[in-house]
């Protein structure tokens, strides 16, 4: 009988440590809700220990996501664990994940301990996450880059101490696949009771070998997979859960022995829906859900396409869930075709927020006459963003610009400060960096911007601007923030007036994120 590969998805912890993807707490739970209907075995909310916004967020998916186990990270120091319970204690399936370095370079720069020393910390965060959940992950960091026999001795103690899923991680993306293979082999071999439990693996990008890697774990023993949409996470990114999924479910012939429960019809639109909240751009030639991956420029290819599909593609579009097709709404589209395409995307959003994304399309629909389904994509992901509660500080009340291949771009801009009326102007080397100084410049806080994004989501010159930004305050906290608008200028400015909100609500909130 073939073995079902768990899919623990940590998009929204991992994932969500790629620099410049920080989410709002609205954002993760209807990344969580789409995971959900993806059908992932495991979502990793986050870790709730490192800020009051991570935990919210936790404890909003434990309560209000209902199918997968939720987890939550914790390291194995005490506090750590408790906030980690307290955050996912309401879920239907609650698991909590610890995790402590073992590779001698984590060992001896990092925790500066014994390796006795670190035993003990796995044993005493085991046994403490155990007396509050039955479910309880084990993680020796870096263990691609651990002695073998010593991991397997931290791996038996963790067993003992009440670990029920015992992850292996490539955390630097070091290992090759047939060396990582290796390694999940020995563990069974040397680790006879780690069959009772369920062996995971959990690998990095950093040498482009972690998709590759992680089915080199499946093919010699591990029976669950950690990975993000799309590849996001620290650095280089982690495994592809689309990539591994779609690898089992395309070659059967050499997978015969394995099986997942995602509903691969559902890979796009979570795809689409993670890139579109994080801002992190799927590249074009991205395996599975890039722009090309199921495009032919070269002639021969074309033929063969329209000779037969399989010609050139190994799988069908349809199976992921891509669509070339488009919908073109106009003013005059019913509330029904809206919340049918929301819908279809993955955005169950409430009343009040269909409201929102239906009086933008009009207003959009005024000017550009026609609205595409990657236009109202854009709207819905801008519209849940800023839904947030959160007090808006700063907001715009008007704007000019002056620019010209004569003279020097010049903005003039007014703003409504709490409660006061601000105007002032600078100049810049574009419209754009004129009207980021002039509103920065009536800000008394010194808030940068760090980063600056544009991608136009439909082709023409009356294309949506979609603008994503992060902002940094003198102590070096960053917020992102993003905005959709038919002016490339005008999305500019509110992108920038809601990263300038959230950097100063986080001030006045003590230092909480929100």
């Amino acid at each position: 009988m073939p073995t079902k590969i768990l899919i623990f998805d940590t998009t929204l912890r991992d994932g969500e440590q790629s620099p410049g993807a920080s989410l709002t707490v609205s954002e993760k739970l209807l990344i969580a809700k789409q995971l959900a209907k993806l059908g992932v075995d495991v979502i990793e909310a986050g870790f709730p220990i490192s800020s009051e916004g991570d935990f919210e967020s936790v404890k909003l998916i434990a309560e209000q996501v209902k199918g997968p186990i939720i987890c939550a990270l914790a390291r194995t120091l005490p506090e750590d664990i408790d906030r980690a319970w307290e955050a996912v204690k309401d879920a239907e399936k609650p698991r909590i994940h610890t995790f402590v370095a073992t590779s001698q370079i984590h060992i001896t720069q990092k925790l500066r301990k014994t390796k006795e020393e670190v035993i003990k910390l796995a044993v005493d965060g085991v046994a403490r996450a155990k007396s509050y959940c039955k479910d309880v992950e084990f993680s020796p960091e870096d263990a691609a880059r651990t002695d073998i026999d010593y991991m397997c001795e931290v791996v038996r103690a963790a067993i003992k101490a009440g670990a029920t899923t015992i992850n292996i991680p490539d955390t630097v993306g070091y290992a090759e696949p047939e060396e990582y293979g290796g390694r999940i082999k020995a563990l069974l071999e040397k680790v006879p009771e780690a069959k009772n439990i369920v062996v995971s693996v959990h690998c990095h990008d950093d040498l482009g070998n972690a998709a590759a890697n992680s089915l080199a774990g499946v093919r010699n023993g591990a029976t669950q997979v950690e990975c993000t949409i799309n590849g996001i996470g620290e650095r280089a990114g982690n495994a592809s859960l689309e990539e591994v999924a779609m690898n089992l479910k395309v070659r059967k012939d050499f997978f015969k022995d394995f099986f997942t429960e995602i509903k691969t019809e559902e890979i796009f639109n979570t795809s689409r829906m993670v890139s579109e909240l994080t801002g992190l751009v799927v590249q074009r030639n991205k395996a599975i859900v890039g722009q090309n991956a199921f495009a032919h420029e070269a002639g021969i290819h074309q033929h063969g396409v329209l000779s037969g599909k399989q010609v050139y593609e190994i799988m069908d579009a349809a199976s992921v869930g891509w669509r070339g097709d488009n919908l073109v709404l106009g003013k005059h589209s019913g509330k029904h075709a809206v919340e049918a395409v929301l819908k279809e995307m993955g955005y169950e959003l409430d009343k009040e927020k269909v409201e929102i994304v239906i009086g933008k399309i009009k207003a959009l629909a005024d000017k550009k006459k026609e609205v595409m389904k990657e236009d109202i994509v854009a709207i819905a992901a801008d519209v849940v963003g800023e839904l947030k509660g959160e007090e808006k500080s700063v907001e715009l009340v008007e704007f000019t610009i002056s620019t010209g291949n004569k003279i020097k771009p010049n903005a003039h801009v007014t703003l409504l400060i709490n409660g006061e009326k601000k105007s002032g102007e600078a100049k810049g080397v574009g419209p754009v960096d004129a009207i980021s100084n002039a509103i920065t410049s009536l800000i008394e806080q010194p808030i940068r911007l760090k980063e600056y994004g544009l991608k136009a989501i439909t082709g023409g010159t009356d294309a949506l601007a979609d603008v994503s930004i992060s902002v940094e305050d003198n102590s070096g906290n960053v917020f992102k923030a993003n905005a959709v608008n038919e002016d490339i200028v005008m999305a500019s400015a509110m992108a920038l007036i809601k990263g300038l909100n959230r950097a100063l609500n986080f001030r006045v909130k003590g230092g909480k994120e929100i």
